[in-house]
């Protein structure tokens, strides 16, 4: 059954496996609304995507007393993604049955000093454990929440895939509407800034992680030529200043280089036969630019030229549903592909596709898949309600 309306205008997911819902972020019994809509009895883990204008320590405070003792997660957004489909100003809740559902969670606190191997152990022992607990359940996905502004991203995601072993892995990277100020990922209660949260999930139900983006490699081709890797930051493109560069190979005016612009034109390097797209942020001085996820000197930059997004979004979720529709799709959705949509105006197509295929999250400052962090790309997870018979 997909979503009905829940108290007070939030709403839920029938049946009970997996429960979703949403509410105002200023309303002042958010929480209570969202335990209405969910039914908190009987939830292993509640994950929370709240927009950047909810007063986030009250707000997780709140939950974690109110949803216990399940455990509550989550992070600040880019936007969220309900019932609706894409919507700002708003919190979204998913809600996982202890019937179907074990999880287990680790904070790692701070993204400059922590300890590998301390947290691929931790990873390891409690994939065992669950194993042992539910030797019958079929699959397992491990789901990371990562301050989107930390920087941190791309060693993160290629250190823990170490202790992944055969488990599927996807994640996002928390965000600040496109304030790019202050983000948080929440846990235990707290809102923590430079950390990240590492959610492993074993389930009765069976699952398909995923990724896609709708970009097309061209045979525009740009090299860095100077770079400061630490903080994302390109000096030179072609050994021409950066940002003027890249104006020149778009036949752009270098000084009218926005947000709207980078979504719509984007760059992707190349690792064998795949391509993954590294994002620009914005232009800093003296022409820099600013990138969302890792970049070095004599990376070659390809220019991507996008596909249509309503068609090809619809072409991947027909995929997902090929064999039977999924119970809910999580998913992390970046900035720039809903800022794309925006300005191509086709934010409510898409938002109907998201709504058709029952999607919720939220969109990110970045992306994980396996040992990649990526941008301007959709990862999740679809799940579907296991065959009782």
């Amino acid at each position: 059954m997909g979503p009905v309306h829940g108290p007070s205008g939030a709403t839920m997911t029938e049946p009970q496996v997996v429960r979703s819902g949403s509410v105002d972020c200023r309303a002042a019994d958010a929480v209570e609304q969202l335990a209405q809509a969910l039914n908190p009895n009987g939830l292993s883990l509640v994950v929370l995507f709240l927009s950047p204008d909810t007063d986030v320590a009250r707000l997780i405070d709140e939950a974690q007393r109110r949803f216990a003792p399940a455990q509550v997660v989550g992070c600040t957004s880019a936007g969220e993604i309900s019932a609706a489909g894409y919507v700002e100003g708003e919190i979204v809740a998913i809600g996982f049955a202890q019937s179907h559902f074990q999880t287990r969670t680790i904070l790692i606190e701070d993204l400059d000093s922590f300890d590998p191997h301390s947290v691929i152990e931790r990873m390891i022992r409690n994939r065992n454990h669950m194993a042992q607990n539910t030797g019958d359940w079929v699959s397992d996905f491990t789901f990371l929440l990562v301050d989107g502004l930390s920087t941190k991203e791309d060693t993160l995601t290629s250190q823990l895939s170490v202790g992944l072993g055969p488990v599927a892995f996807f994640g996002g990277s928390a965000g600040d509407g496109t304030n790019f100020g202050k983000t948080f990922v929440l846990h235990g209660g707290q809102a923590h800034s430079n950390a990240a949260i590492l959610i492993q999930v074993r389930s009765r139900c069976p699952i398909e992680v995923f990724k896609t983006d709708h970009l097309i490699p061209s045979q525009k081709r740009m090299v860095v030529t100077g770079a400061d890797p630490a903080r994302r930051v390109v000096h030179e493109i072609n050994a021409e200043p950066a940002a003027r560069e890249y104006a020149r190979v778009l036949g752009k005016d270098p000084e009218q280089l926005t947000a709207f612009t980078f979504a719509a034109h984007p760059v992707a390097v190349q690792f064998g036969d795949q391509h993954h797209v590294r994002a620009i942020q914005r232009v800093a001085d003296n022409d820099e630019l600013v990138f969302f996820s890792a970049i070095d000197e004599g990376v070659v930059l390809t220019l991507a030229e996008p596909e249509d997004m309503v068609t090809h979004l619809e072409r991947e979720m027909a995929a997902l549903s090929a064999k039977r529709r999924p119970e809910i799709i999580l998913a992390c959705d970046c900035i720039l592909r809903r800022l794309e949509a925006q300005q191509k105006q086709v934010s409510q197509d898409i938002s109907r596709i998201l709504r058709d295929n029952r999607v919720v999250g939220f969109s990110t400052y970045g992306e994980q898949i396996n040992s990649m962090h990526v941008n301007q790309t959709l990862t999740g997870v679809a799940i579907y309600l296991p065959d009782e018979g």
